[in-house]
């Protein structure tokens, strides 16, 4: 998508190790426009899907999700890293590894938000190792729902995320993916759509 693309590169800051800085516009302070312009373009990719639900992790891709939930016409659901005094029902729960955090996190979802009647479109920021999408695919197949498609913001296509969940029989889509982030600068493939 080029306007994600060009706000990458306007504004990215690639900090090595394989990591990129967006928390001008994706993971702290969010683009208000941007993002609705990437729910829009995830809509368009998956309209035919019949997706009934979109699902998350908090927090960073609450924002992309909601668009694309309001341009979908369905809800979002984002799943908690944290259980709250109010999460006293039954939760689908998995644990996912944060490549960027370096830490392990329980994700939920309550069971009355999600079931085996769904068709599901997940939507994160990053696509690195997969682990975050991964557990997202997990919770949706301990409710019975079928994940129809993973949408992506920014890939790094240089780990095995795509790979992995490639492997599982997934289709991914991904607005900018990322070949390499050697030498502080960013690389791009085409993206997917």
């Amino acid at each position: 998508m080029k306007e994600l693309v060009e706000r990458i590169k306007k504004d990215g800051q690639v900090l090595g190790d394989g990591v990129l800085k967006v928390d001008s516009f994706v993971t702290h302070q969010v683009d208000a426009e941007l993002m609705e312009k990437i729910g829009e373009r995830f809509a368009e990719v998956f309209a035919d899907q019949g997706i009934t639900k979109v699902v998350t992790i908090e927090a960073s891709g609450i924002a992309p999700a909601l668009y694309a939930a309001q341009a979908l016409k369905v809800p979002m659901i984002f799943a908690r890293k944290a259980k709250s005094l109010t999460m006293a029902e039954e939760l689908l729960t998995t644990s996912v590894y944060s490549f960027t955090k370096q830490v392990t996190s329980q994700i939920s979802i309550s069971k009355k938000f999600l079931s085996e009647g769904d068709t599901v479109l997940i939507i994160d920021d990053f696509l690195a190792n997969g682990q975050a999408a991964k557990g997202l695919v997990e919770l949706c197949q301990q409710a019975g729902a079928t994940v129809s498609g993973i949408g992506i913001l920014i890939e790094k296509s240089f780990q095995d995320g795509r790979a992995l969940l490639e492997e599982m029989d997934l289709r991914v889509v991904s607005l900018a993916r990322i070949a390499s982030l050697e030498n502080k600068t960013v690389e791009f493939l085409e993206e997917d759509a």
